[in-house]
């Protein structure tokens, strides 16, 4: 909507930093908006918010990040490497003002990136009245709209496969507890076929009686071995 306001949230991993000092540790973040330092493990202190911030702001001016793989691992790299750009068409109509102070937030070197109080007198900030087009920028939206309705279609997909997969897993689980549950109903059913016989039958053949009645019931913990294994 055009003149509504940006808001920023999700500060559920947030801590209050006191001083300068580079005094943090901790791998904690949304992986697209994580700066080098914290990727490389190094201690690191407010300018992981000004990176942040940097890639918040060329997201606003085109819709789009400027780092992005499907590959997490890929992901990592590009950040680790700070490589981006501004590829056309989208960022013809953006003034170089805008893209120097990108440049400055998307720095590396998390000692030579721009501070908060440079950012705000950058002269793309004092002088956003007539350096910043004040045209609305629908085609950004547009560009906004596109890239998190591919995010939405890979979670989607993503979610497909994983319930598919649990329940092929679950199907097979399934299929060999009622395999195992057949087999010792054969089994007791023999059991009982055996005792029954056992009062007709002649004394010779008692150990016989015995000796199946002792291998049906072993057949028995065998089968509640493996169903108990199966079902794990």
């Amino acid at each position: 909507m055009k003149g509504a306001a940006v808001k920023l949230a999700d500060f559920g991993l947030a801590i209050e930093v006191q001083g300068d000092q580079q005094a943090w540790f901790g791998f904690a973040g949304t992986p697209g908006y994580l700066s080098p330092e914290v990727l490389r493990k190094d201690p690191y202190g407010k300018p992981v918010d000004i990176w942040a911030c940097g890639v918040i702001l060329y997201i606003l001016l085109v819709g789009y990040p400027p780092f992005w793989d499907e590959d997490q691992h890929k992901l990592y790299q590009q950040i680790k490497a700070g490589a981006y750009d501004f590829p056309s068409p989208e960022w013809d109509t953006v003034t170089p003002e805008a893209k120097n102070l990108i440049n400055q937030m998307l720095t590396i070197n998390p000692a030579k990136r721009i501070t908060a109080e440079q950012a705000l007198k950058h002269p793309w900030v004092c002088h956003r009245s007539t350096v910043a087009s004040m045209m609305h920028r629908q085609e950004t939206v547009e560009c906004l709209r596109k890239f998190n309705a591919r995010r939405k279609l890979k979670g989607a997909i993503l979610t497909t496969m994983l319930v598919s997969r649990n329940f092929s897993v679950g199907r097979r689980r399934t299929n060999s507890a009622a395999a195992a549950s057949s087999t010792a109903s054969l089994a007791q059913e023999a059991c009982k076929s055996l005792l029954n016989k056992k009062s007709d039958s002649a004394k010779p053949s008692t150990n016989n009686s015995k000796n199946s009645i002792v291998s049906a019931i072993n057949a028995l913990k065998d089968t509640n071995m493996a169903t108990n294994a199966q079902m794990v």
